[in-house]
């Protein structure tokens, strides 16, 4: 189905084309253009050059494409979503339209963040596949995988749609979201009765080799003050070193020999890895942060010497030789700034988020003109670009207004308007 993002003088749209004549006499057809109908986007048939087109307003709404491309899926939002969910199926069957003729894909799903609507695209008589199973993978990717319940029922909830089809989106999907009604605790307070003793009694044990170290620190050389290892009741063998605070503390030698992970260590429970999400938690384990830290260290480093060509002294031993030293690589920072001159934003991101939506967002504008998520900029090798996120009052660039969601390369010195708020790209 052909998607197309246009706006007129006051509202943005997403247009859909369809592939036969409507015949708008139909039931749904009325229905759909009187509007009124909950968690339905208002529409409208049109036609341009003989071509018929669905007209859905999602002014003020963003996609969860749009939505959820820096920030996770939290239970507290999947929650939401299946209530609004609950409330849809209700009014679909008091108008007497079908569901399967709702479109679940992700890119087609819009929420308002003003007061967190979620709303949904309707096409009378579709005859197209359901894409709810696309909209599980959508989450599947997105998902908070430190909530171990949350993982455990959207893999459940993917596996009975694809077993069951449709029929298990009618009662049982919510069915099976009844166990993520309860509250997350803190881990603190999850922690079981015999975990916090037996925490206890490893603390006090630290406690009391601890304070056999610091007695035995006077009679030991200064090679090896500081440093001593000890064993628990398990056979365990740990490091310690002193601190600054001359204190003993674990040293890295405390995790050699051990089967766990610190994250084991401190929470006793293990973590179910499903089939589905297996190959998503191990990208997200070995998320390659340290290994960027070590080469940008090493790079730093090694950036002080230079090596030169080794410099023959058969007959000219004693000559001064001279190094060239090469130029350093320059890497240039493009900045946004207001028109004053104040910097805005360093552009360190590929992908800089700018709006109103302050926990949201990376370049927060606090004016009224402003959406929450009204634009991006985004790097493409050492091109930008600037994107517009179905703002309200629009995405300029050198006077020029944006389509919804359109694409526009950013050149030094182009002027970019942000509702009334005005930068430069520099």
């Amino acid at each position: 189905m052909k998607t197309e993002y246009v706006r007129n003088l006051h509202s943005n749209y997403v247009r859909l084309a369809l592939e036969e004549k409507p015949e708008e006499k139909r039931y749904q057809y009325c229905i759909l253009s009187r509007g009124g109908i909950k968690g339905l986007l208002p529409a409208s048939l049109r036609y341009l050059d003989g071509d018929a087109y669905l007209y859905y307003d999602i002014t003020s709404k963003q996609s969860l494409v749009q939505l959820h491309q820096k920030g996770n899926v939290s239970r507290e939002w999947f929650l939401d979503f299946l209530a609004s969910l609950k409330r849809l199926k209700r009014e679909l069957e008091r108008f007497l339209l079908q569901e399967d003729n709702v479109i679940w894909d992700p890119q087609h799903v819009f929420q308002d963040l003003e007061n967190n609507v979620f709303s949904f695209l309707y096409v009378p008589y579709y005859q197209g596949e359901n894409q709810f199973l696309r909209l599980l993978s959508f989450l599947v990717e997105k998902i908070d995988y430190e909530d171990s319940e949350l993982v455990e029922c959207i893999y459940k909830m993917y596996e009975q749609l694809e077993k069951n089809g449709v029929t298990y989106l009618q009662e049982q999907i919510y069915k099976d979201a009844e166990v993520l009604e309860k509250k997350r605790e803190p881990k603190e307070a999850r922690k079981t009765e015999q975990g916090r003793k037996t925490e206890q009694g490893e603390q006090q044990l630290l406690r009391g080799q601890e304070e056999r170290i610091r007695g035995q620190e006077a009679s030991l050389s200064p090679k090896d003050a500081g440093h001593r290892t000890w064993e628990d009741r398990n056979g365990m063998s740990y490091g310690f070193k002193k601190d600054s605070h001359g204190m003993a503390a674990l040293s890295d030698e405390s995790l050699s020999g051990t089967s766990g992970s610190l994250e084991e260590l401190e929470d006793p429970a293990p973590k179910r890895i499903f089939g589905l999400f297996e190959n998503k938690r191990a990208r997200k384990a070995k998320e390659p942060e340290r290994k960027e830290e070590y080469y940008e260290v090493a790079g730093q480093t090694l950036s002080n010497y230079h090596v030169a060509e080794s410099t023959e002294y058969d007959e000219e031993y004693g000559k001064t030789a001279y190094i060239r030293q090469r130029p350093e690589k320059k890497e240039g920072v493009h900045r946004l700034f207001y028109l004053d001159g104040r910097k805005a934003s360093d552009l360190t991101v590929p992908n800089l988020l700018i709006g109103k939506y302050k926990d949201k967002v990376d370049l927060y504008l606090p004016d009224d003109s402003v959406s929450r998520m009204h634009a991006r900029i985004l790097k493409d090798q050492e091109e930008y670009f600037l994107e517009d996120a179905n703002s309200t009052n629009g995405t300029f660039q050198n006077k020029t207004r944006l389509e919804p969601y359109e694409r526009k390369r950013l050149e030094p010195g182009d002027e970019l308007r942000f509702g009334n708020v005005s930068l430069v790209f520099r």
